[in-house]
């Protein structure tokens, strides 16, 4: 037996019929950009985030740097972001010219909001929260602070779709809420997709024209715009996992339960949940000293994991212009030396479920 990080097909076959129904449906309706289906899962989706608006887009990333470029942030602000969050946070900052500010994540892998204020200056425009590995940030303080300072509010909610804080889905709190689509993500289509939420009625609206062109009309530009269009086919398919996401999560939670009660290696530290906060369990990531021996020792008995992220953003080749150095983020370097992803998706079996546990539990020190 072979246990791999994410095997995305096992969730396909859980509803087949539902997802080949309605792909056959697209493709014989023949209105494939900009559609019906695009329409009601904007609706759908806005409904079960709580939110005023959605606005589907191409991906993940230009829901952030597009929401910062109509924030009207650019060259001259400061963003503040988390020092371990994907590389793509940091993007959607930098596209537009603006200056990435890190912070240092706390015990949960999210923004250590005690440290936000210490980094706030006269060209701080933003706060972007991330949700990292489907952990709720604690967003009471945080939006307490954008308030405060009068500063924009950006969640990135990429690893967070349906994740709550005190009982209000994650991509309400800000300005803005950026989702990602991509096949991985508890809520993924089946390629490439994105989408805001927003109250914002006259901001949602400059979504829906920058994402065409700057066109609210055909051949009516009001802006100079991009093409960001999330598809028909995928905005079907999205309507039909979206029906199906809180049992889905609700599975990964059971999978993620047990093995935080019966992941016992003392080599091993467990993942915490914040109070007031739901984890999704986008992803079930661990830290251990013991990062490479555990690896092989996975990989000895069947058993693949990965590491996110073995490269903080102030770190990588892409930002060696910011001028960091090792040493300058302690926290989110040792993190990258020290997390491990083990396996944890929708259709997982007990079988692998306790493999997995087995095989953790049977390293030593």
């Amino acid at each position: 037996m072979k246990i791999y990080p994410n095997v995305l097909d096992r969730q396909f076959y859980m509803y087949q019929d539902e997802y080949e129904q309605k792909a056959l449906q697209v493709l014989r309706k023949g209105w494939y950009v900009l559609g019906d289906e695009v329409k009601n899962f904007e609706e759908e989706f806005a409904t079960y985030i709580g939110s005023k608006h959605c606005v589907g887009l191409a991906n993940g990333l230009d829901a952030l740097w597009i929401s910062f470029r109509l924030l009207g942030i650019g060259r001259g602000d400061e963003v503040i972001v988390q020092s371990n969050a994907y590389i793509a946070c940091v993007m959607g900052i930098t596209i537009n010219g603006a200056t990435p500010v890190f912070v240092e994540p706390d015990e949960y892998h999210n923004i250590d909001i005690d440290k936000i204020e210490q980094v706030i200056t006269s060209k701080t425009k933003a706060i972007l929260v991330v949700h990292l590995y489907g952990q709720a940030s604690r967003m009471a303080k945080v939006r307490g602070i954008c308030d405060r300072y009068n500063l924009y509010l950006v969640e990135d909610c990429a690893q967070s779709h349906g994740a709550m804080y005190d009982g209000r889905k994650t991509g309400t709190f800000g300005d803005v809420g950026c989702f990602s689509f991509y096949p991985s993500k508890n809520l993924g289509c089946f390629g490439d997709g994105g989408a805001i939420v927003t109250d914002n009625t006259e901001l949602a609206q400059k979504f829906r024209v920058f994402r065409n062109y700057g066109s609210e009309k055909r051949y009516h530009n009001m802006m100079v715009g991009t093409n960001s269009r999330l598809d028909e086919l995928q905005a079907g398919l999205l309507r039909v996992k979206l029906m199906h996401l809180d049992e889905l999560n609700c599975e990964r939670a059971k999978i993620a339960e047990r093995y935080l009660n019966e992941i016992t290696n003392s080599c091993v530290t467990l993942p915490k949940v914040a109070n007031l906060c739901t984890n999704i369990w986008h992803l079930f990531v661990i830290t251990t000293d013991m990062r490479e021996k555990l690896i092989k020792h996975l990989e000895a008995n069947g058993i693949y994991t990965m590491i996110h992220y073995p490269i903080p953003p102030h770190l990588s080749q892409a930002y060696e212009y910011l001028g960091y150095k090792a040493g300058a983020f302690p926290i989110a370097e040792q993190n990258a030396q020290k997390v491990l992803t083990l396996p944890l998706y929708n259709g997982m079996t007990e079988q692998e479920i306790d493999k997995v546990i087995e095989v953790v539990n049977g390293l030593g020190g």
